[in-house]
């Protein structure tokens, strides 16, 4: 483990000097999220202005859920496109074999190898949405603190879903309209899932688990008593991951290289 902290030091440290290059795209980044923000906010205005509420959801705690989405978007633009969106041009250029060629898991380096500082603006701005929401509901540290675990799960399963469908670029080469396709059903955790039809609560719970990613872990900081659900949370997590790995492991298989 201690190697595999020193090597990702340097991968961060290595990504972040690059992309500091190029400042002006964090104002750029900050300022779409900012408008993103907004669109996010006026969407979910337009729900409330006729008293109309989810069911069980006052403004302020689906303020929480949207909170949780921006964190995760925000987890998203900094971890997950720069690493997993390569994957599909690294199978295409073949440089995935010097990757498989080097003394450490081929998963773990596509996975971390980049860090880009341009979602961090969604990162803040998801923080400071929870806290003003907390804040008029009065909500306790140990509230923000039930929100951790489920909120951590639910960038796991994130991670999982989107490094599975990168992992079918060995077969189809072309899957950037397959995540993107994922990133636009993720846009559903923008809102209570509670909010939808019930067909489409049971596809974003068990098919697509995005109540897992921002619903649940806003009702871990409502209720004290939802272990059940944080279970589930950790379960899904769990075995998303341990399907991942294999599905490298199976998708390595049929790779070919670059040479053969």
């Amino acid at each position: 483990m201690g190697r595999y902290w020193q090597v990702l030091q340097l991968f961060w440290g290595t990504a972040i000097a690059a992309e500091l290059e190029y400042r002006m795209n964090f104002v750029i980044a900050a300022l779409t999220s900012v408008g993103g923000l907004a669109g996010s906010l006026f969407g979910l205005f337009l729900f409330y202005q006729a008293d109309y509420q989810f069911q069980g959801w006052s403004w302020d705690e689906a303020l929480l859920v949207l909170g949780m989405f921006t964190l995760l978007q925000g987890f998203s633009a900094t971890l997950l496109i720069p690493n997993l969106n390569k994957i599909v041009t690294q199978v295409q250029e073949g440089t995935l074999d010097f990757v498989l060629l080097k003394p450490i898991s081929s998963q773990f380096w596509l996975s971390t190898r980049l860090l880009s500082p341009w979602g961090l603006p969604d990162l803040v701005f998801g923080l400071l949405v929870i806290a003003y929401a907390g804040r008029h509901l009065d909500l306790s540290w140990m509230a923000y603190l039930r929100a951790v675990p489920p909120l951590v799960c639910g960038a796991l399963s994130l991670y999982s879903l989107w490094f599975m469908l990168g992992a079918t670029s060995i077969w189809f080469v072309k899957v950037y309209n397959v995540t993107e396709v994922l990133r636009g059903l993720l846009e559903a955790g923008r809102f209570p899932v509670v909010g939808y039809p019930v067909a489409y609560r049971i596809f974003f719970t068990f098919v697509i688990p995005v109540a897992f990613l921002t619903t649940i872990p806003a009702q871990a900081m409502l209720k004290p008593g939802s272990q059940g659900w944080l279970l589930a949370s950790a379960l899904l997590a769990s075995a998303l991951l341990w399907v991942a790995n294999r599905f490298w492991r199976f998708a390595l298989r049929f790779y070919t290289s670059a040479s053969s």
